[in-house]
């Protein structure tokens, strides 16, 4: 309902119709439609495609004017990946709109090969518990528990989970001048 709410709210502002919108952000005109009436859950793909659209940090669909604001593993908004193998808690975003903080979830023996993000996007990742290998353009890392990465998301990346326990990741998103 939040997420329908705020994208009702920018689309409106910016005066765009839903078939406008749907041209920007390729996504459907009765998906979004049923997305801004709050009667379906979108992916994180779709939230994906709707914040490039709109040029906007994907956390800005979940905007809440808090002065604090307590992210408890579990308890928040958890959004899932198309396959269910990934799953990402928002945790925090700046007032600027430049960072964004998840807790990212990768199931035993599965991979999530995520939407390019925006343009000069910086993605940096953490890994809390597990191993996990990310794929960046043609190169592969593999990072053990509280190893870290950066590296431009704005370009093909992938993650693979080879294990029979379910990864934990922490991920900042620092977002350059669109």
């Amino acid at each position: 309902m939040q997420v329908g709410a705020v994208l009702r709210k920018l689309r409106k502002e910016r005066q765009l119709s839903l078939e406008e919108l749907s041209k920007l952000t390729n996504v459907s005109k009765l998906t979004l439609g049923n997305i801004e009436r709050g009667e379906t859950n979108p992916t994180l793909g779709m939230l994906w495609k709707i914040s490039k659209g709109l040029s906007i940090p994907l956390m800005t669909l979940f905007a809440t004017e808090n002065e604090v604001n307590l992210s408890r593993s579990g308890e928040g908004l958890s959004i899932s990946g198309d396959q269910k193998s990934w799953m990402i808690e928002p945790i925090f975003q700046n007032t600027s709109n430049e960072i964004e903080m998840y807790r990212a979830y990768l199931q035993k023996n599965s991979s999530y090969h995520p939407e390019k993000h925006h343009w000069n996007t910086t993605e940096i990742v953490t890994v809390m518990s597990g191993e996990v290998e990310i794929a960046i353009n043609e190169e592969s890392y593999t990072l053990s528990s509280y190893d870290s990465i950066s590296f431009r998301a704005d370009g093909m990346h992938s993650y693979s989970n080879n294990s029979n326990d379910v990864v934990v990741l922490h991920i900042s998103l620092k977002y350059g001048p669109y």
